[in-house]
């Protein structure tokens, strides 16, 4: 099946007073987002791919232990990386953390803010672009990883539960080279903790 462009969840606006700028989803949404999946059509078109799923895709076409990805994979993979960030964000002030959440964190790591301590020094030490992730992995415990690239836990039978984009075009407008701030600011202001919670 084609890729598609999914439309934001809220307005381009909706996340500025929280961080994150009009003019940021304008580039990282309309143009960042866009060029995988018009990029991806254009390189699944004829191939055993076309007609697959994204999730297919990206897991079909993973090379472990591959210093580059193929085009294919690069492009299926920033795109699904991207439908679900959007999703993990939302607007609003008040993003009370649902309980059963809050639990399993408690449980995973200690407490809420070693796991936000965690978290944000996954992203700032994923050298070049990447990802910062909140996983369930294959043994149904909640871990911390990073990935490089377009990589992500689909690609090792994890269940993603939060992801942070630590490519540059994800925050140098609005904090230039500042991504620990960044980071903290996701996780303070900009995550959407019901999203999170329905993906346990």
């Amino acid at each position: 099946m084609a890729f598609e462009l999914p439309a934001l969840p809220y307005a381009h606006d909706a996340l500025a007073a929280l961080g994150m700028s009009k003019e940021t989803l304008e580039y990282h949404h309309d143009l960042h987002h866009k060029a995988y999946v018009d990029n991806g059509n254009k390189l699944i078109a004829g191939t055993e791919w076309e007609g697959k799923s994204v999730e297919e895709i990206v897991k079909g076409t993973y090379c472990a232990g591959a210093v580059a990805q193929s085009g294919i994979f690069n492009n299926a993979s920033q795109h699904w990386n991207h439908a679900q960030f959007w999703e993990m964000m939302g607007p609003g002030e008040d993003k009370k953390m649902p309980g059963e959440l809050e639990k399993a964190l408690v449980e995973s790591f200690g407490s809420v803010a070693k796991f936000k301590e965690d978290f944000a020094a996954a992203g700032a030490g994923q050298f070049g672009s990447g990802w910062a992730w909140l996983v369930k992995d294959t043994d149904g415990a909640l871990k911390i990883t990073k990935t490089e690239n377009g990589v992500n836990p689909l690609c090792f039978g994890q269940t993603a539960l939060l992801g942070c984009d630590v490519w540059e075009h994800s925050y140098y407008i609005d904090f230039r080279n500042k991504r620990p701030v960044y980071l903290t600011n996701f996780l303070d202001k900009l995550v959407n903790w019901e999203n999170v919670a329905s993906r346990l």
